[in-house]
């Protein structure tokens, strides 16, 4: 067995075999890809190249890409039908096992090491919930569009059904792994990339929940309507049987009911065609007929388009607008550089635009919201004017 001895040559490989790949990728589900149709893209000697690395297996004579990579392209672009809520479990466990292991280790080297995975963990989470329930709609869909069995159709609804309940599961695990088991630790933690993080992974799961009660929608809506079309089918074969008995008008009031039924009367009236046959096309006098008909059908009068008006040239010119953007985060990093207090240094700061009063107070407002854990409440207050006083506050 061959491997890959770096990502540069896993990198070029699929670059010179990219054209198979392609066509094989498009055909994976007809299973039916021929060894002779890969040596007519690609040399045959590369094509051993990829069965020696594994790329593409042979079966018999015929061809198809490997598990490992099937699987990664169709996660890729997303094409994937297999739903792996076991993935988001493992995930989950990985997590809770991380903060363990954060929240013990004294090394500041090691503890960013298991910071850093605590953070890939929480997107890995938030993207595969949204991708699952997005494959999980794309099958409900499909299943109830082409699969032609009744029951088939049925229990795969129900499958999926099953699947939902298992995402929402994991949804409401992860909600209670941020707000309960963990909470205090995403409150202390020292890091403002694991805040955004946690914020964006709490909208994903709210999008989440919602997408999943329209799944749930429209699993029971599709069920409801299997089994109304398998109730008429029904219908419909037990009308036959009576008829091919010859005991439909003795055993039902079938012919009561379609001589009181009224329904065709409402339908449009449509338009029956007249197919001439050869022999007559053929004829010369019929072939005048139809000329002429044709001729009185075609009308020789032409509508005038009009003509829209020109488009204004101050349309076309571009428009740029300018504005002045106060930096927080460049503010808080001068302050905690100039050993000053809050106030003081938001007064004296050289701000890119020009800064009243009234806005100066709202800057110290939001720079203690939002960095409240990086500065010190002295518990002393100072005096500014006759009527305004403000606490002092400190960097740490």
């Amino acid at each position: 067995m061959f491997s890959f001895n770096s990502i540069t040559e896993l990198i070029n490989t699929l670059a010179w075999s990219k054209d198979l790949l392609a066509e094989m990728f498009e055909k994976r589900k007809s299973f039916a890809y021929k060894y002779d149709h890969a040596v007519e893209l690609l040399d045959e000697n590369r094509v051993a190249t990829l069965l020696e690395l594994e790329v593409v297996r042979k079966n018999g004579f015929l061809l198809e890409i490997d598990d490992h990579f099937l699987q990664f392209f169709e996660q890729i672009l997303e094409v994937n039908e297999e739903i792996n809520t076991a993935t988001v479990h493992e995930n989950i466990r990985t997590l809770k096992q991380n903060i363990n292991y954060y929240l013990k280790e004294g090394n500041t080297s090691r503890k960013y090491g298991y910071m850093k995975a605590i953070k890939t963990v929480l997107r890995k989470i938030g993207l595969m919930t949204l991708r699952n329930i997005v494959d999980l709609n794309r099958n409900i869909e499909n299943t109830f569009k082409t699969e032609p069995t009744y029951k088939i159709k049925i229990d795969k609804l129900e499958n999926y059904d099953q699947k939902r309940k298992d995402i929402s599961a994991l949804i409401k695990q992860t909600q209670q792994l941020l707000d309960g088991e963990e909470l205090t630790f995403f409150k202390v933690a020292p890091d403002e990339e694991l805040g955004r993080i946690i914020i964006q992974l709490r909208l994903q799961l709210h999008e989440a929940h919602h997408n999943l009660i329209e799944a749930q929608r429209q699993i029971i809506d599709y069920l409801n309507q299997i089994k109304y079309q398998s109730q008429m089918v029904e219908k419909i074969r037990q009308i036959k049987y009576l008829k091919d008995q010859f005991e439909l008008k003795e055993r039902t009031d079938f012919t009561i009911v379609m001589a009181q039924c009224r329904d065709l009367f409402f339908e449009s009236l449509q338009p029956g065609r007249l197919k001439l046959s050869l022999d007559l096309l053929q004829d010369d006098d019929v072939y005048a007929s139809l000329v002429k008909i044709s001729r009185r059908k075609k009308s020789g009068v032409k509508q005038s388009r009009a003509v829209a008006d020109n488009i204004s040239t101050e349309y076309l010119e571009a428009v740029t607008e300018h504005e002045v953007y106060v930096d927080l985060e460049e503010i808080k990093n001068s302050f905690c550089a100039s050993g000053d207090h809050l106030f003081n240094f938001l007064r004296h700061y050289q701000y890119p635009k020009e800064m009243g009063f009234a806005e100066i107070v709202t800057l110290y407002c939001q720079l203690i919201s939002l960095y409240d854990d990086e500065l010190v409440f002295s518990g002393e207050y100072g005096q500014y004017g006759d009527e305004l006083e403000y606490a002092i506050i400190e960097s740490k």
